[in-house]
């Protein structure tokens, strides 16, 4: 049971008097109706309320939704004040608006308060409106905030989307979590009319049946609510924080998981393994024969020095720091020029940051055209390439694999497959520095990184074997994990 039906239930336990004992010395409903009456009675003498306004329909049998104590009575809820419904000057007068008086709409109202006055009318204008004393209880009576309540505190105003009902002898309190129980608002949508919009005009309003206690019932049944209902809010903060950390539970884990991996601490080492530093010295010879070829600039051959202060923390002997651009080959894509048709709703998938959902990828929300690639700046990516999200705040270092040839965006790092080294492992250890790479984001609303970032980011490098071993153990237990999430 969450906060909210908590205090459904406590509402509901309110009005069916089963929250606080009966006293046999209170004065009936009965006798509080009959006093109602005579000040309604008094005030049709005044000329204030019109002979009709006493004439209500009894309330039948088959209205009675469910049993109340002896001692309190099934009342209309014009039975026990009275009933207006709002109204709007005509905008045509400008001369209507001003600060004379709160004019309030739905927006004003929250919690059983108001919150806002955005409008008022002047002293002209308030002959046009109408106008409630404090302890009124306004409703709305239309549109998706039907039923949302608030107890004003002074005269006010109110537009045509709002209902009011003054207490007359009444807790006003009492009456106002009447009308915020679940019984009441249902009884409220029972009677509206409209589908896409529902509407109760003050006429089906105010013939809605409440339950009335004795007055001095209702005041121990409100001092009773509102020594629970903080409790009931406390209650809420804590369920909301609980269900915060079970949402969030499972992605702290997955990071947990990711850093243990990356810090050799997932799976055991293996002195048998060939260590990393022959790995990184088969990968520079390789890059030194691709030079000679002429596929390699010499200059991809100079390699940043790692420092001291740049190691993170400590990773296994067999182990090797290594920056990206030792291990990868890497570019940005392209956009073909939007004023040409015809390099789009080709069969080459184009990759936006959007389109990086999951750790592999093998379609696209949009495609180019042979075209589009041939006329822009977008590169054909092979299969096994890692994508890296270089632009939007959040999304900078989100990563995929293809499993397809495909182009990106400028928004998007390529980094050209590498068979010596294992490219899942890779992509796990570019998840697990998502935040230094977005930490290192530059730029005002839309931050984002560069290639050269991309290219310097820090990667520990275990032997190819331990690799492997790395990423079996991090798929179970990242599945497991996934179960947990659903």
């Amino acid at each position: 049971m969450n906060a909210q039906q908590l205090k459904n239930a406590i509402l509901q336990e309110a009005i069916e008097g089963r929250l606080v004992p009966q006293d046999p010395n209170d004065e009936p409903a009965s006798a509080l109706l009959a006093r109602i009456r005579k000040e309604k009675e008094q005030l049709v003498k005044a000329g204030k309320l019109k002979k009709k306004d006493l004439e209500v329909k009894p309330i039948s049998e088959d209205e009675i939704p469910f049993e109340i104590p002896e001692s309190w009575e099934w009342v209309r809820l014009i039975n026990i004040g009275i009933a207006e419904t709002g109204t709007t000057p005509s905008k045509s007068h400008p001369e209507y608006f001003g600060t004379f008086i709160p004019f309030l709409g739905p927006a004003n109202m929250l919690n059983g308060q108001i919150i806002s006055e955005t409008q008022g009318l002047s002293k002209i204008g308030a002959n046009y409106g109408r106008i409630v004393p404090k302890g009124s209880i306004l409703q709305v009576c239309i549109g998706g905030s039907i039923g949302k309540c608030a107890i004003v505190d002074k005269p006010v105003t109110f537009n045509q989307q709002i209902n009011s009902i003054t207490p007359l002898v009444c807790a006003i309190e009492f009456i106002y979590y009447v009308l915020q129980s679940d019984y009441f608002l249902l009884a409220i949508k029972e009677k509206s009319t409209g589908t896409a919009t529902p509407i109760i005009n003050r006429g089906n309003w105010e013939q809605l049946a409440i339950p009335l206690p004795p007055l001095a019932e209702q005041y121990r049944i409100v001092a009773k609510i509102e020594e629970l209902l903080p409790k009931v809010e406390e209650y809420g903060k804590a369920q909301d924080a609980l269900n915060k950390l079970n949402a969030e539970l499972p992605e702290r884990f997955k990071k947990s998981i990711l850093q243990e991996a990356i810090e050799g601490r997932l799976v055991p080492q293996d002195p048998n393994d060939e260590p990393a530093s022959v790995l990184l010295a088969k990968i520079r010879k390789e890059k030194e024969q691709l030079v000679k070829e002429g596929k390699l600039k010499k200059k991809d051959l100079i390699e940043t020095p790692i420092s001291e202060e740049e190691i993170p923390f400590e990773i296994p002997e067999s182990w090797e720091w290594c920056r990206v651009k030792q291990l990868y080959e890497t570019t940005s894509g392209g956009t073909p020029e939007k004023g040409h048709p015809e390099y789009y709703g080709g069969k080459i998938p184009w990759v936006k940051v959007g389109d990086l959902t999951k750790k592999n990828i093998d379609k696209t929300d949009e495609c180019i055209s042979e075209e589009g690639l041939n006329h822009s700046s977008a590169k054909l990516f092979p299969k096994g390439t890692i994508l890296v999200a270089m632009y939007c705040n959040d999304a900078i270092g989100k990563s995929s694999i293809v499993e397809l040839p495909m182009t990106t965006n400028q928004a998007i790092c390529g980094l050209f497959p590498n068979p010596s080294v294992f490219t899942d492992y890779i992509y796990y250890a570019i998840q697990a520095n998502r935040m230094e790479l977005q930490e290192k984001a530059a730029g005002g609303a839309q931050k984002n990184i560069n290639q050269k970032i991309v290219n310097d980011m820090l990667i520990p490098l275990p032997p190819l074997a331990e690799q492997h071993r790395i990423v079996e153990k991090l798929e179970q237990v990242l599945g497991e994990i996934d179960k947990l999430k659903k």
